[in-house]
């Protein structure tokens, strides 16, 4: 697809892979914003872009249109050390003044006021990108702005240190707030307590392995890699903190380290969480890591993947015909949002523009690009501490994320079918492929039926994960949750394990407690008619041999129309349930059923010997252990 805009001739010789050098980079930034202000009331304060609104309403969004672009043009114009030929910050400088004149009154240019999370929460989001754009530009607009201004601009901020944030990455809002106070000489008690609160929590969602958990439960996703390692460690950076660089950094050079192979030879990163709409902000820590030297990958890796997930956003429909980011993935696709995505929302994505940060000479724009990770050779790599298995293919450049581990489903909820989010709740999520929609056929999907009612998996609990050479397994186990009656079934309980090896997906599922007469289904990967791939999915033990086709009229994020393998079964009390599933670029690895020469399966667990080499994969249960050789 054409992109609305006029960019630099590509540089094949630097960039072999994706032609973009950093000029491409600026010219990126410049068009959003051009496009962007098209929208903005006349006294600058607020870019109300044509859209739907959130549930946070017209004057949030508009507030979120001028913070989401200010970050933008913030990373563009301090990583060009000030140089401003488009006078954007004389714009930001405008719309600082008008929207803080007299914060909450409704009119046309006033700003919202932070209040608690739950009363008027999204201006506290917002305000961590006015406070970080105000403290990449200090230097020149910042000291510019009258005292007067400059007092305004404070007291509005300081909300975000007043009430109340939600119980995840939303703390670091105030934190980076604080931290521009701080470096503008106007920090005090407030902002010193608002930076330890944050620092405190980011402790206990630690997990190890470069993960955090978003809050106190199991979520595991994007906001890893463009919030909870981007703030800290780029306030470590701006402030010159060695002692909270090396901590933070350390533990983004680990994140980097598993993050950096799930990205897809096209430049795709995983459809998988929440907020997709912020698209190629997925590089964010990419590039950042590149920026600070807290990173395993060589220069030209890191640009291949940050310019790769750039170039497959804009040349996939990502941009208007306006030149506007629209609320979706390729185009606008409301399955892909949630209730709070308003039409600035995809501009998150100029996190990714925090790469500008390193000036032209820098190795991450001079160094040749090289290959990413997923088109170096096949790998399949656990990471046991959010509980997800990657599995990659260079021939075909597809990755794949087995999840057993991530949620979305804080410790306070219960586990109601209401809930289920199809972000989560599937068992594999990859590159190449979304979700269905609510209300389709799920895709990739386990659902014990009992008396015609099917179930979702909502609170999943790790089991565990590890990898050796060419394979690797993670498990977990989950009470089925039903809608339309008992939420849960007692004793109910599946415990499922999958053992990825080159393209193939061993996915085992031990079912106890079940209801005489339960039915099983257990769904494949949900691929368009028209689409290069091959979703593959065949029984081997408990299941019907072959699938039928069942079809999802809502399609995905990538096409319009899917269709999905579904395998069939029986249950009651404890059954074993064990098929191979696989998604390839066509023309496919052949017939599943090939690819295995013998199945044995017995009251502890299964063996499955490989046609290929003749390795054995045995999962046992009670005790859990997955062993191959």
């Amino acid at each position: 697809m054409s992109i609305p805009f006029e960019l630099p001739t590509e540089d094949r010789a630097l960039s072999p892979y994706t032609g973009y050098t950093r000029a491409h980079w600026e010219a990126v930034a410049d068009g959003l914003l051009w496009a962007a202000w098209r929208w903005s009331t006349p006294g600058r304060a607020l870019l109300d872009l044509p859209g739907r609104p959130s549930r946070s309403g017209v004057r949030s969004d508009g507030l979120e249109g001028f913070a989401r672009t200010f970050l933008a043009a913030a990373f563009r114009v301090a990583g060009a050390g000030g140089d401003d030929p488009h006078a954007w910050l004389d714009r930001y400088a405008r719309g600082l003044a008008s929207g803080t004149l007299t914060p909450g009154r409704d009119d046309g240019e006033s700003w919202p006021l932070i209040l608690d999370h739950d009363v008027q929460g999204q201006p506290m989001v917002e305000s961590a990108s006015v406070a970080l754009g105000l403290r990449l530009t200090a230097p020149w607009l910042w000291k510019n702005l009258d005292a007067g201004v400059q007092d305004r601009v404070e007291e509005w901020l300081r909300g975000a240190l007043r009430h109340v944030p939600a119980p995840n990455n939303w703390y670091l809002f105030p934190y980076t707030v604080a931290g521009f106070l701080e470096s503008v000489g106007r920090g005090d008690a407030g902002t010193a307590a608002a930076r330890q609160r944050a620092l405190e929590l980011m402790e206990g969602w630690y997990r190890g392995g470069g993960w955090y958990a978003d809050g106190d439960g199991r979520a595991f996703d994007h906001y890893n890699g463009w919030a909870l390692h981007l703030y800290p460690v780029l306030d470590a950076h701006l402030g010159g903190d060695g002692g909270l660089a090396e901590r933070y950094g350390g533990r983004l050079r680990a994140h980097l380290d598993g993050f950096a192979s799930t990205f897809g030879a096209d430049g795709a990163p995983l459809h998988f969480g929440r907020s997709l709409a912020y698209r190629f902000a997925a590089s964010s820590a990419v590039g950042l890591g590149a920026l600070t030297g807290y990173t395993p990958l060589a220069p030209g890796v890191s640009r291949r993947l940050a310019s790769g997930s750039l170039r497959y956003f804009l040349e996939r429909g990502a941009l208007t015909d306006d030149g506007l980011l629209s609320l979706g993935w390729h185009g606008p696709h409301e399955a892909t949002l949630q209730p709070y995505s308003g039409p600035a929302s995809p501009y998150w994505a100029s996190k990714a523009f925090v790469s500008l940060l390193a000036p032209a000479d820098h190795p991450l724009w001079t160094a040749t690009e090289e290959r990413a990770p997923v088109e170096e050779a096949d790998r399949v790599l656990a990471l046991p501490a959010p509980g997800l298995l990657v599995q990659s293919t260079r021939d075909d450049g597809i990755v794949r994320l087995h999840n057993h581990g991530s949620d979305h489903v804080r410790p306070h909820e219960g586990e109601s079918a209401a809930g289920d989010d199809p972000h989560y709740g599937r068992q594999a999520y990859s590159t190449r492929t979304g979700p269905t929609a609510l209300g389709n056929v799920a895709d990739n999907h386990l659902s014990v039926e009992v008396n015609g009612r099917g179930s979702v998996r909502r609170r999943i609990r790790p089991l565990g994960a590890g990898h050796g050479d060419g394979w690797g397994w993670a498990a977990s186990w989950h009470r089925p949750v039903f809608a339309g009656g008992p939420p849960m079934v007692p004793g109910l309980r599946v415990e499922s394990v999958t053992v990825a090896r080159g393209p193939y997906e061993l996915r085992v599922h031990r079912v106890t407690g079940a209801p005489a007469g339960t039915r099983l289904t257990h769904t494949g990967w949900a691929t368009g008619p028209d689409e290069p791939l091959v979703s593959a999915l065949h029984g081997l033990h408990g299941w019907s041999a072959e699938p039928e086709t069942v079809r999802a009229p809502q399609g995905t994020a990538y096409v319009p129309w899917a269709e999905v393998p579904r395998l069939s079964a029986g249950a009651g009390g404890t059954s074993l349930h064990v098929c191979l599933a696989a998604l390839t670029g066509e023309p496919g690895p052949g017939p599943l059923a090939d690819a295995v020469t013998e199945v044995v399966a017995d009251g502890t667990g299964v063996e499955v010997v490989w046609a290929d080499g003749g390795a054995r994969t045995r999962v046992s249960f009670a005790p859990l252990e997955v062993t191959h050789g």
